[in-house]
């Protein structure tokens, strides 16, 4: 028989539950005793603790141009507080302090508005009072982290402030303290202000750009630092040193983006333009030397407010057609002696018309496909891409996959969009997704696609070498300590974007563009240039293209020198109304790059300009030997006019002879026999229409070849 007495549980169960409530009510009442009655007290005690571990932040690393030029770096900042209860009740007793501030303040507020002009000595006399006789929470009187002044401040001025009366005294005695910040400074201001990016001050954390994509490295990494409390002073222990960041070195030329820079913002005054946009790249390796943003401001000044040249897609406009044709040349489906029908510069596409920008003046007629993109002609691309790719545009436009339009760059840079250029499709209920019979001829002169600034300079970057296409390279090296820890290699995306003939070809038109088409603006008489224009309309912040203003996106993309390519660009410019031109806008801009980049490669030295084959004896032309005798004399040299270089007088009614001599006394000679005198070149005479002993004859002309 069991011994378990059942009656006994339940009475046992009730006492423990019993208990149990009581003490949860005991625990209750005494947590809400301790947050009411003696929240005060503990707040202090609160107060009087100090964490056993402090984190120890390390420096940011710098951001260098290619020539290791700082473009951003982290300086310390300061902002300076007071404890008006420091010291107040050391040895020396609480009125020798109080006579010491009143002795002293007076000094102090002349000192302060000395160092901050903007606020006067009184002004700083009756801000610190407030300070010192505020009344905190726990009864005391004075503040104990009031500020002195309510922005950060440099070293320099930390250092002033800290030599003021009271100041200068230790934190426990005197009670000026401060907090420590990185602040970031750049010192060529905001030049590639959004390609190097920047930096939430308040927050110590990176915004965009650089800064944000590489934030991680050029943070470094966190340090720790123990606190002990030793005889009523705190000892900081280090326990893990921190790592300062990498230092970045970019391929950002500073001399080549101040120049793009200047050179686009002239531009934009010059026509009111809303945006521009400037990338310049080398060639064989794919370096941004220089990227250039700019937005028209409220107040009519441009600043650098958005990443245009990575993120702006739009629709390219002419530029394109280079696409279009390349892929049509390495189909081998047209060459460069075709014939286009252009006609009177309009013509039927699908319903819709397609039209020249000289329709109004009568087109192009009948041309070839070279000159087709020399004009930039509307119906010429478009005619040949509708004819031999309308029955399958799918195949075209994996022809502008093939050639690396479309690329994904894959760039180091928060904010890149890639290129938007669809596929064939007419089942999808998407309406800008629906592919209709006009969308071939549109896409082909670059409208219905989206495409950054910088994707289409590294197409144009890969046409000018000879088909390799480079990804945009924006680091070259991670560096820490002056040591290269980390080397970026140029990127090849596509080692062949087409055929090698067909890239001469269209180097070829390219170059003719320019000497002999719309782009001749954008030349140069000191080195040969090749690109292409182009003017687009582009819809406005509501999707429309007719809002009653019409807005243009101008373009201009090539590379030079064209014989030998070095560097690649392309200038946008987006403006209101007309005018509008590609080449005389945008094309002016890349004129004003191109030749200021080449001018920064000549050599400096006289002696390196000095040719060793030229003869120091300057060379006589034929003519009046007295004059030419007197200025060598003057010039000291020993030389004397050659016997060749004396002329001989002949009749007054026959033809002189001039091979020789200079312009002047050829012009001289010959029409003081009445013989008008036609000139071609200059230099000195290499020789004459008219054969020397002709008789002269009423209304004769000469024609003089010099060289």
């Amino acid at each position: 028989m069991s011994k378990f007495n059942s009656d006994k549980v339940m009475p046992r169960y009730f006492v423990i539950a019993v208990v149990l409530t009581l003490i949860g009510f005991a625990v209750v009442g005494k947590a809400m005793y301790i947050m009411t009655a003696k929240k005060d007290y503990w707040t202090q005690v609160a107060s009087r603790l100090k964490r056993d571990s402090v984190t120890v932040k390390p420096n940011r690393g710098n951001i260098l141009s290619c020539d290791g030029q700082l473009m951003a770096s982290s300086i310390p900042e300061y902002k300076v507080y007071m404890d008006f209860q420091a010291g107040a009740e050391d040895s020396t007793g609480v009125h020798k302090r109080d006579s010491i501030w009143a002795a002293e303040i007076d000094t102090i507020c002349y000192g302060l508005n000395q160092i901050f002009p903007q606020k006067s000595a009184a002004e700083f006399k009756a801000h610190l009072l407030e300070g010192k006789r505020k009344v905190m929470k726990n009864g005391t009187v004075g503040a104990r982290h009031w500020a002195i002044w309510p922005r950060r401040i440099d070293y320099n001025t930390f250092c002033e402030v800290h030599e003021l009366p009271i100041f200068r005294e230790k934190l426990y005695k005197g009670g000026f303290h401060w907090e420590t910040f990185n602040s970031r400074r750049k010192p060529f201001g905001t030049l590639a202000q959004r390609t190097i990016g920047e930096m939430y001050g308040a927050k110590d954390s990176a915004k965009n750009g650089l800064e944000l994509s590489l934030d991680t490295l050029l943070r470094g990494k966190n340090g720790l630092m123990h606190r002990r409390k030793i005889l009523s002073k705190y000892l900081d222990i280090p326990v893990l040193s921190p790592e300062d960041g990498v230092d970045v070195v970019t391929t950002i030329d500073v001399g080549m983006q101040d120049l793009a820079e200047r050179a686009l913002v002239d531009e934009l005054k010059e026509i009111n333009g809303e945006m521009g946009v400037a990338i310049l790249m080398e060639v064989k390796t794919g370096d941004v030397k220089a990227i250039v943003n700019m937005t028209r401001g409220l107040d009519g000044n441009y600043y650098e407010m958005v990443n245009n040249a990575i993120s702006y897609r739009c629709e390219p406009g002419s530029v394109f057609k280079v696409a279009s044709f390349l892929v049509a040349l390495d189909d081998g489906v047209i060459d460069t002696t075709m014939t286009i029908p252009t006609g009177c510069g309009v013509m039927e596409m699908h319903g819709r018309p397609m039209k020249d920008h000289n329709w109004r003046r009568g087109g192009y007629g009948t041309i070839n496909v070279a000159r087709a993109l020399e004009v930039s002609s509307n119906i010429g691309v478009s005619y040949l891409i509708d004819k031999y790719y309308g029955h399958n545009p799918k195949k075209y436009v994996e022809g502008l996959y093939r050639i690396g339009i479309h690329e994904d760059l894959k760039l180091p840079l928060v904010g890149y969009h890639t290129p938007m250029i669809r596929m064939p499709d007419t089942k999808t209920t998407d309406r800008s997704k629906y592919w209709s019979k006009t969308t071939l001829p549109w896409m082909s002169i670059g409208y219905e696609t989206q495409i950054a600034p910088i994707n289409t300079v590294a197409f144009y970057n890969a046409i000018a070498n000879n088909g390799k296409l480079m990804q945009p390279r924006f680091v070259k090296q991670l560096m820490k300590n002056g040591e290269v820890i980390r080397e970026f290699e140029p990127v090849v995306l596509k080692e062949r974007i087409a055929k090698p003939q067909t890239i001469k070809t269209m180097q070829t038109i390219l170059e003719h563009v320019v000497s002999q088409g719309l782009g001749k603006k954008a030349g140069s008489k000191s080195f040969k240039v090749a690109g292409k224009t182009g003017t687009a309309q582009v819809a406005d912040q509501f999707g429309s293209y007719h809002s009653g203003v019409t807005r243009y996106w101008l373009s201009f993309a090539g590379f030079f020198p064209a014989d030998n390519p070095r560097y690649t660009c392309i200038v946008c410019l987006k403006k209101s109304g007309l005018p509008a031109s590609g080449g005389g806008m945008s094309g002016v801009v890349f004129h004003h790059i191109a030749e200021g980049v080449m001018a920064q490669s000549l050599k400096r030295s006289v002696d390196d300009a000095r040719d060793s084959r030229s003869s120091f004896t300057p060379a006589v032309k034929k003519g009046d030997s007295q004059a030419a005798n007197y200025v060598l004399a003057s010039l000291k040299t020993k030389a004397s006019v050659p016997s060749s270089a004396n002329y001989r007088e002949g009749s007054k009614h026959t033809v002189p002879d001039v091979t020789g001599m200079g312009a002047k006394d050829a012009v001289y000679l010959l029409e003081s026999r009445r013989v008008k005198a036609r000139i071609k070149g200059r230099g000195k005479v290499k020789s004459q229409s008219i054969h020397a002993g002709t008789a002269v004859k009423q209304g004769m002309v000469c024609e003089l070849i010099l060289d």
